[in-house]
């Protein structure tokens, strides 16, 4: 068994769930593959990116999305004031992208955007979003930032995924997608 964890017959308290250590918080969730998007802003200065695994869909009936933004981020400040933002589900191609949003730069990199209805979105992703903020609600340290989508387009390109700390690739596909619920 991990050194970390409790032992199964441990029930957790109030006091334990406080003692939860960051660093195996971080990393029992990062067991949760997600896909990697780059959230976008336009600035008086020029477009604005944040890369988020940290992304979902929320409703269908209104269209809503959820982004989860730490509070210390530049791009909390920029979402504070801004009435829109886009979403671009990266594609496997582009890593470079999530780093250089993640605040690590890419040398050669040059992001390619796309403008649809006032926002910057990513050349090449999977997919592209762009919302009305909705509703914005503190959680602890984060802010989920709802957002009423307004346009979307997706296409046929493989995902960039993020599990365990590292960008991935998608290799098999376990199932025939005509049998899945959607």
């Amino acid at each position: 068994m991990h050194a970390n964890r409790p032992r199964p017959s441990e029930l957790p308290t109030e006091e334990a769930a406080s003692a939860i250590d960051p660093k195996h918080f971080r990393r029992t969730l990062g067991r949760f593959a997600t896909g990697v998007t780059v959230v976008t802003v336009a600035r008086p200065e020029g477009p604005h990116g944040m890369t988020a695994n940290a992304f979902l869909s929320v409703s269908l009936d209104p269209p809503l999305v959820l982004v989860s933004v730490d509070r210390r981020a530049r791009m909390h400040g920029y979402l504070e004031e801004a009435s829109r933002y886009g979403v671009s589900v990266l594609a496997r191609e582009q890593e470079a992208a999530a780093r250089h949003f993640a605040g690590k730069p890419q040398a050669g990199y040059q992001p390619e955007f796309r403008w649809v209805e006032g926002i910057p979105l990513l050349e090449g992703a999977v997919a592209q979003i762009v919302c009305d903020v909705w509703e914005r609600v503190p959680a602890g340290d984060h802010t989920l930032v709802l957002g009423r989508v307004r346009w979307l387009d997706y296409w046929d390109r493989e995902p960039l995924v993020f599990f365990g700390g590292d960008f991935r690739c998608l290799e098999v596909q376990l199932h025939d997608t005509s049998m899945w619920w959607w």
